[in-house]
């Protein structure tokens, strides 16, 4: 057993680390034949009809913002339950930010809180799968579409997540109701590329703009030239044009080679890490001042996270004091999220505070998140499980 066990753990193991190597001694290092590769491998996996791949979920985020032409004069609803990047995305592009609040059980915005904080100038949704749990995708679709927005769905926590839907199972990242789906490949996601991200939609266009957006803004295809130089001016093989300000947003074939060796690998783990929860569930519900997380009915959950809601105040302890007893056992765990409209840029600029989500803040207050990564074995889960119930009953 590991002598300290963090919340979250990439696996690598042989076939990654030779498919890397297999590119360090190639032609391509940067972006080449794995990224295209990576690509068609992650949007056959999901069902979309295609994905870019960038730098970072965050980059994933900024780019299909521009690409969807959201910018100033314009407003973003997103969850205050998240990391930071849901909402910096909306600053990047120019336009202003608002908080939903959350679902008790889910923990992810629903149709009915974000219809709560609709403004005329709200242009776009970026629905959180937070833990890994998909949103009630249906009625948020349904209500973006009325009202004339579009759906970003950030599902940095749940590839290889899906839900029941018009009789059939859509998988996160392939279904009808996102036009567009982000993904993260930190290395404490369900796989990874070391850093990395990528965007999957249906739609060609908004693929062609994030490919564009990723790479300055900048085209090689003579289809896509606007008129470049002057009239009769010889168009040769060095050509590109520039057709928007754009960012350096790309993914390396050192890191594609990585995706796709681990991307092999997803369906395992996504049903190791549902044992896991099942365990952590079984040992944990029932305990006095705990809460375990639930799974909405429909939905297969890749269980990114796995978050206990602790009474702390009746348990007599603060969470500083059961994450630092935690930890002398050799458990890690940590906090997600601080609800980012408290964050002192979002409350200094908007005014917003304390009482504006106020499940989010409820939930904030109770909440820590325990070790679940595939990797673990099954000792290292029963000493998580045994490490709780002796901090937590005592």
């Amino acid at each position: 057993m590991s002598d300290f066990l963090p919340y979250g753990r990439q696996a690598i193991d042989d076939d990654d680390i030779a498919a890397v190597v297999d590119v360090l001694r190639s032609d391509w290092l940067t972006t080449g034949p794995k990224v295209e590769e990576f690509e068609r491998n992650l949007a056959e996996c999901c069902g979309a009809r295609h994905a870019v791949a960038v730098s970072s979920g965050t980059a994933a985020l900024h780019v299909s913002l521009l690409a969807a032409g959201i910018g100033f004069g314009d407003r973003v609803l997103t969850s205050s339950l998240t990391f930071l990047a849901s909402a910096n995305c909306a600053e990047l592009v120019g336009a202003a930010v608002d908080f939903a609040d959350v679902d008790p059980g889910t923990h992810n915005v629903t149709a009915q809180s974000l219809a709560a904080c609709w403004s005329d100038t709200v242009r776009a949704i970026v629905a959180v799968d937070f833990a890994g749990q998909p949103c009630d995708m249906p009625r948020i679709a349904d209500l973006a579409r009325r009202r004339g927005a579009i759906v970003v769905e950030d599902a940095a926590h749940a590839l290889g997540s899906a839900f029941e839907y018009d009789g059939r199972w859509h998988r996160v990242g392939g279904h009808p109701l996102a036009d567009i789906t982000t993904f993260s490949f930190h290395p404490v996601k369900t796989i990874t590329t070391g850093e990395g991200g990528a965007i999957l939609t249906d739609d060609a266009e908004l693929a062609r703009r994030c490919r564009l957006y990723r790479n300055h803004g900048m085209t090689r295809d003579r289809a896509e030239f606007e008129g470049l130089g002057r009239p009769g001016e010889e168009i040769g093989p060095w050509h590109y044009e520039m057709q928007n300000v754009g960012l350096n947003y790309r993914l390396s074939d050192i890191q594609c080679a990585l995706g796709i060796s681990q991307l092999r690998k997803l369906e395992g783990w996504v049903s190791r890490r549902q044992g896991i929860v099942d365990r952590y569930n079984a040992a944990f519900r029932g305990l006095p001042r705990v809460a375990t997380p639930c799974r909405a009915s429909g939905t297969r959950c890749a269980w990114h996270l796995y978050v206990l809601e602790i009474d702390f105040e009746a348990l007599c302890m603060s969470r500083t004091a059961v994450m630092e007893e935690l930890r002398q056992r050799g458990v890690g765990t940590q906090v997600h999220y601080i609800p980012v409209h408290l964050q002192p840029y979002y409350r200094r600029k908007y005014g917003y505070g304390p009482g504006k989500c106020p499940t989010a803040e409820a939930f904030y207050r109770r909440c820590l998140s325990l070790p679940l990564f595939p990797a673990m074995s099954d000792a290292e889960v029963e000493h998580v499980v045994d490490a709780v119930r002796e901090v937590l009953t005592r």
